[in-house]
């Protein structure tokens, strides 16, 4: 079983959104930031990140609700790793 809570609090806003951004609506990785890590939100962090991530191609929108992965994303080394429970 995956440690949401650990992932959202030890790990960078970018490599967060690079796992679950493809995989997780926006607004539930708002959700468990407001729950796990309330100031990665209220400072704007987590949108400017994920604007970010956009410009530079790790993530790509399309017309679906989920980003597809962008010709720059590379896995993060949490998941490589195989760190909180990840298979």
């Amino acid at each position: 079983m995956l440690d949401l809570e650990g992932i959202y609090k030890n790990e960078s806003v970018e490599d967060v959104l690079l796992y679950f951004a493809p995989r997780t609506p926006y607004p539930s990785i708002d959700r468990m930031y407001v729950n796990y890590k309330f100031e990665i939100v209220a400072d704007g962090r987590l949108l400017k990140t994920y604007q970010r991530l956009v410009r530079e191609g790790k993530l790509l929108e399309n017309e679906k609700p989920l980003p597809e992965k962008g010709p720059n994303w590379k896995e993060p080394k949490f998941v490589t790793e195989k760190k909180y429970g990840i298979v």
